[in-house]
C-alpha cells in the first residue's frame, strides 16, 4: 500500500506538468479550432529561460524560486504571442491544412533554434527552491510539493480568468462565434493573442516545474511531453479546460505506474494506444460533447 501510495504521489507530480501543457493545445483549439504542434518546444524555451535566469539569481529561497517562474512564464508568453501574429495569423482564412503545415514548421525551427543557441547537449538545471523531503514512509519532496501548489494555483487562475472576467468572456465568444464576436465590437486578434499568450505562460510554467524535478533539459525535450499532453488533451476533451487537467493527470498516473511494473519498455506505447482507444470510441474525450455539424 506505501508503494502504491508513493506512485500516486509521483504520477499526479507528472500529471500536473502534462496538465499544464495540455491546457495550452486545448485554449488554442477552443478558440481557433487547431491544434498548436509548437507548444511543445515554448515548453522547452520555458526550461531554458528558468536555467539562465535562475544563474542571475544564485541563492535560492522562495522568492527567488517564484521570480523565475514568473520570468520564464512572461518569456513564453510573449514568444506566443510572436509566433501567432508572424506565423498563424497571415493563415487565419486559409485552410486548417496550411496552419497545420506550419505549426510543423515552426515547432522544427524552434528545435533547431534551441540546439544553435543553447547547443546540442544536455544542461543540468539547478534547484530553485531549498530541497526539503516531507514524510518518512511516504515521501514527498519539496519540488513535488511546488508542482502541486503551482499547477494547482495556475488552474485556478486560469478558470477565473475564462469564466468571471471580460477577456474570458470575450475569449468564449470568440470561441463560439468568432464573426458574432466581431460583430458586437471584439477585437478578435488581441483575443486570439491573448489565448496564444496564456497558453505559452502555463507551457513555460510546465516546462520550470518539469526541469525540477527531472534535471536534464535539453533542446529536444519538449518532443516526447509535448505529445504525451496532446494526448491527454483528447483523452480528457479538446477544448475543454477540466477535461485537459483531468486528462493530464489520467497520463500521468498510467505512465507512473507502467514505468513502475514489468512491462516498463512498453510505457510509451501503452499511452499512444490510449490516444487510438480514445479516438476510436469516445473521440469526444471523456468530459467532452459530441457535436453535431451539418454537410
Amino acid at each position: 500500500m506505501t508503494e502504491f501510495l508513493q506512485q500516486i504521489i509521483n504520477g499526479l507530480s507528472l500529471g500536473s506538468v502534462y496538465a499544464l501543457i495540455a491546457l495550452g493545445y486545448t485554449m488554442v483549439y477552443g478558440v481557433l479550432r487547431f491544434i498548436n504542434f509548437a507548444h511543445s518546444d515554448v515548453f522547452m524555451i520555458g526550461a531554458f529561460s528558468g536555467l539562465y535566469l535562475s544563474k542571475l539569481l544564485p541563492q535560492k529561497s522562495l522568492a527567488a524560486g517564484l521570480l523565475v517562474l514568473a520570468g520564464a512564464m512572461v518569456i513564453c508568453a510573449a514568444l506566443g504571442i510572436i509566433i501567432e501574429r508572424l506565423a498563424y495569423r497571415p493563415l487565419r482564412n486559409r485552410s486548417k491544412l496550411n496552419v497545420l503545415i506550419t505549426a510543423i514548421g515552426v515547432s522544427l525551427f524552434l528545435e533547431n533554434a534551441g540546439q544553435f543557441i543553447f547547443k546540442a547537449r544536455t544542461s543540468v538545471f539547478p534547484d530553485l527552491f531549498p530541497a526539503r523531503q516531507f514524510g518518512t514512509s511516504l515521501t514527498l519532496s519539496s519540488n513535488q510539493l511546488a508542482v502541486f501548489l503551482v499547477t494547482l494555483g495556475l488552474l485556478v487562475s486560469m478558470r477565473y480568468i475564462v469564466l468571471h472576467t471580460r477577456i474570458g468572456t470575450a475569449m468564449r465568444a470568440v470561441s463560439f462565434n468568432s464573426v458574432a464576436a466581431s460583430l458586437v465590437g471584439i477585437n478578435n486578434d488581441v483575443i486570439i493573442s491573448f489565448t496564444f499568450g496564456l497558453g505559452s505562460a502555463l507551457a513555460g510554467a510546465g516546462g520550470i516545474l518539469f526541469a525540477m524535478n527531472y534535471t536534464a533539459i535539453d533542446p529536444l525535450m519538449g518532443i516526447l511531453p509535448g505529445l504525451k499532453a496532446f494526448v491527454a488533451a483528447v483523452v480528457g476533451g479538446v477544448g475543454n479546460i477540466p477535461g485537459a487537467a483531468l486528462g493530464g493527470m489520467l497520463i500521468g498516473l498510467i505512465e507512473t505506474f507502467v514505468n513502475s511494473s514489468p512491462w516498463s519498455t512498453y510505457t510509451d506505447a501503452v499511452v499512444f494506444s490510449l490516444l487510438i482507444l480514445m479516438l476510436l470510441f469516445r473521440p469526444a474525450g471523456l468530459l467532452g460533447t459530441m457535436q453535431k455539424e451539418k454537410v
